[in-house]
């Protein structure tokens, strides 16, 4: 088992632990850090036997940059420091309230597509299959972003082409359709992006961190796991925003003001998707475990203890 693994394994297993792990990890100053740096700290971690409080710096670099499949540290921008700085104000934009289709389907495909990117990069590749992006996976990912744009879209599509002219129509359309569209396609983007990890499984390890096999009980449950982790930030970042906008709406100061509206929704977006996203990653532990008796029976020869460990990805 991995470095990054180990020490998940060790302080993941409350959701308060990991939160505050998460916190710490999500720090954007750890994009300054070379490719070099983030291998120095990776390799520390297993040159001790115990870390020092000295050492927590290279744990938090290593934690936030580093791919335990792959052994190589991830591409800047789909590092989990840079997700809220660059998915940010592509959420503020896609939940405007835009005039045309263009402008929606245009912010919709940048989201779309850096979440796609994002998923893809941070997936389980433990299983050879999975090392080396296939053409066919390629349009799969293409795919997915072309369809989650599309019905990202939706709302405003609705709009226009029906010609919604009613403010409770449109009140629906703009603030409560939304909120189980985000949560959806965020979920559906995750399944399909790591199809392949259900397909051929992935990596699961016994207590001590040694491997058993491949699973695919283990890398649907992984999966399943990521996806609902992902709709909850998607459909949460949408859902608290827009109802707040609904009520601020109905007092007399913003309906005197009503300039301010439109700073308060970008700025409650933004608040709400920052504290969303260490607490969405939280949700479930980076080690998962699965129960003996739920993996294949090819690996319970190997397999000793209760319960088995697999990297979950993000």
């Amino acid at each position: 088992m991995d470095n990054n693994l180990l020490q998940w394994k060790s302080r993941g297993q409350s959701f308060l632990s990991r939160l505050r792990t998460w916190f710490n990890l999500l720090d954007a100053t750890l994009l300054l850090s070379s490719d070099a740096e983030i291998l120095k700290a990776h390799a520390l971690l297993g040159s001790k036997e115990r870390l020092n409080e000295k050492d927590e710096a290279a744990v938090n670099l290593s934690l936030s940059s580093f791919h335990p499949d792959s052994g190589a540290a991830l591409p800047l921008i789909f590092r989990p420091p840079a997700y809220f700085p660059i998915s940010g104000p592509l959420v503020i934009a896609s939940l405007l309230p835009h005039s045309a289709v263009k402008p929606a389907l245009f912010w919709q495909f940048l989201l779309q597509s850096y979440n796609a990117g994002f998923n893809h990069m941070n997936r389980n590749t433990s299983a050879e299959e999975v090392k080396k992006t296939s053409l066919k996976h390629l349009l799969l990912i293409a795919g997915t972003v072309s369809y989650t744009t599309s019905v990202g879209a939706l709302p405003q599509i609705l709009i226009n082409r029906l010609r919604v002219r009613s403010p409770p129509l449109q009140m629906f359309c703009r603030s409560i359709l939304p909120i189980p569209l985000s949560a959806a396609l965020a979920f559906f983007s995750v399944l399909t992006i790591r199809t392949e990890e259900t397909e051929t499984g992935i990596q699961v390890f016994d207590y001590n961190g040694n491997p058993v096999g491949i699973s695919k009980a283990a890398g649907e449950k992984a999966v399943w796991e990521t996806g609902l982790s992902r709709a909850v930030l998607f459909g949460m970042t949408t859902a608290v925003p827009n109802l707040l906008v609904l009520l601020l709406q109905r007092t007399r100061f913003f309906q005197i003001n009503s300039l301010l509206v439109a700073p308060c929704r970008h700025l409650s977006v933004a608040l709400v998707f920052w504290l969303m996203i260490p607490v969405s990653f939280s949700f479930f532990s980076q080690v998962g475990t699965i129960k003996r008796e739920s993996v294949e029976e090819e690996l319970l020869a190997g397999a000793f203890g209760e319960e088995l460990y697999y990297h979950r990805g993000l």
